[in-house]
């Protein structure tokens, strides 16, 4: 992000944090915020030049670091205070408002659709997935991620988080993609790099745990947990994006599942 955007967006009233979407600038929010934009650092190369969908663009900070690789960049969002922000804080992202499950752009008109943390959020992720095909052209690649139902929500048949509709593991993400008549290239996940990994000693286990307890408890935080959640960086977690080739026994242990789809 450019220190002129930057600049800009920070002037603006941030979108309330509500728990349905994650937004920069937060100390206490930056974990999830780093973790989240792994996945835009680590694929931007795949959007460069092109012309680019975001579907549920949120705050805006992804489709705004797109901006500055694509040739075009539109956004997508359903929520009209999003789409507002997003017009005034990142000029360089074309924002419409619309629904995901009918796309208001024509057949083909797009190379790249990324889709990061929103396919868990969907009521037709099916029909979703099949709007995705729509509108990209031949060869066009659909960029996703999600968090991972066997750590996310282990042992549930249904999502911790509210604003989730269906979290999926790797098989059955890869299953509704292929019926939407995609082919998977990629199919891996996110993962705590070295530094994450020693907090998760530090905080008896788990970094999450430790700031979710605190979060429900609705107390301060101590210092020093506040300290570390604000001190994760983007490359402190680890994604690997070499094409599938079998089954990886690391995905079912992932964060979050990243997958890349081609339409043929």
């Amino acid at each position: 992000m450019s220190e002129a955007v930057s600049s800009q967006s920070d002037a603006l009233d941030p979108l309330p944090l509500t728990g349905e979407r994650t937004v920069p600038g937060i100390p206490e929010e930056n974990y999830w915020f780093r973790r989240h934009e792994i996945a835009y650092a680590r694929l931007l190369s795949r959007c460069a030049g092109r012309t680019v969908l975001e579907a549920g663009s949120g705050e805006g900070y992804g489709a705004n670091m797109i901006s500055g690789v694509a040739a075009r960049v539109i956004g997508l969002d359903y929520d009209a205070s999003a789409v507002e922000h997003v017009r005034a804080a990142y000029p360089g992202v074309e924002m419409l408002q619309g629904n995901l499950a009918e796309l208001p752009l024509e057949d083909g008109s797009v190379d790249v659709v990324v889709n990061f943390q929103v396919i868990e959020h969907l009521w037709d992720q099916a029909q979703f997935l099949r709007e995705c095909l729509r509108v990209l052209a031949p060869g066009g690649e659909l960029l996703i991620s999600t968090p991972n139902r066997i750590t996310f929500s282990p042992g549930r048949d249904t999502p911790l988080n509210p604003f989730h509709t269906r979290e999926l593991n790797a098989a059955e993400l890869s299953e509704l993609l292929v019926q939407a008549g995609f082919r998977v290239e990629v199919m891996t996940g996110v993962h705590h790099g070295p530094e994450v990994v020693a907090l998760d000693r530090k905080w008896g286990g788990s970094i999450i745990d430790a700031q979710i307890e605190r979060a429900l408890a609705g107390e301060p935080w101590p210092a020093d947990l506040a300290a570390d959640v604000a001190a994760v960086r983007t490359e402190d977690f680890e994604l690997d994006l070499a094409p599938t080739d079998g089954w990886d026994p690391r995905i079912d242990a992932s964060l979050d599942l990243v997958a890349i789809a081609v339409k043929p």
